[in-house]
């Protein structure tokens, strides 16, 4: 129907078939189109992942077919551990490297954990991927850290469209306080004047029946991390079908 551009549906494939996404990906889907930051709460293994990774995708390969594009992150996506990093950057690149896109209108993502040599570090600055992977505490680093390789890749974000929490239920206590000020201090600095970036945030645990109203509480939560009102009707959660 359009939603997603034909080359997006090039990339998402699996030995050589489309993927057809389920009922959650799709109201993710939605929610990203309108603009909207949302939570997804469905089951472990359940492709939480593409629900950011499509609308990202496709809009990083809309912006590469107009005429003045210019490379610049558009995305962050901030992981609790270094092992979750490595295993999406895997993943996603093993989607884009069967594609047979041409290089130029292929989105880049590129990983920055602080395990990466110089060399790739420089790569990183000087080629700004669309995606950029990273842990909180590498986040906090690249904000505060005076190096000019660590400025210019954080600078290469400048107007950021797209703010991923995984695991959402990790940012808790005095960690979850840390990282809600993390994100404000992002937001302020790369979006200040280019307009709020959708936040989105993921996680198979979330709430639980014993806290009340598990959406409301879900929808709280993400308000509080992202500084940005993350309503009830953008909690996204699983339909078994039996």
């Amino acid at each position: 129907d359009g939603v997603l551009h034909p080359l997006t549906t090039q990339i998402f494939r699996e030995r050589g078939r489309i993927l057809e996404p389920h009922l959650h990906q799709v109201e993710a889907l939605t929610k990203a189109k309108a603009n909207k930051s949302f939570v997804v709460t469905t089951g472990t293994g359940s492709g939480k992942s593409l629900c950011y990774f499509l609308p990202i995708i496709d809009e990083a390969i809309r912006e590469r077919q107009k005429p003045d594009f210019k490379p610049r992150t558009r995305a962050i996506v901030v992981y609790p551990m270094n092992a979750l990093a490595n295993s999406q950057y895997e993943g996603l690149t093993e989607f884009l490297n069967q594609c047979g896109i041409p290089e130029a209108q292929r989105p880049r993502v590129r990983i920055y954990t602080g395990q990466e040599s110089r060399e790739k570090r420089e790569e990183v600055r000087d080629n700004p991927p669309d995606i950029l992977l990273t842990n909180f505490m590498m986040l906090e680093l690249l904000l505060t850290r005076q190096s000019e390789l660590d400025a210019q890749v954080i600078g290469n974000a400048r107007g950021l469209r797209w703010i991923v929490l995984d695991e959402l239920h990790t940012y808790r206590g005095r960690q979850g306080a840390d990282v809600a000020v993390l994100v404000r201090r992002l937001r302020d600095q790369l979006c200040r004047g280019t307009g709020e970036p959708v936040c989105i945030g993921t996680s198979a645990t979330m709430a639980t029946p014993d806290q009340g109203d598990p959406v409301k509480a879900v929808a709280k939560v993400a308000s509080d991390l992202f500084g940005v009102a993350v309503t009830d009707d953008c909690v996204i959660e699983e339909t078994l079908q039996p």
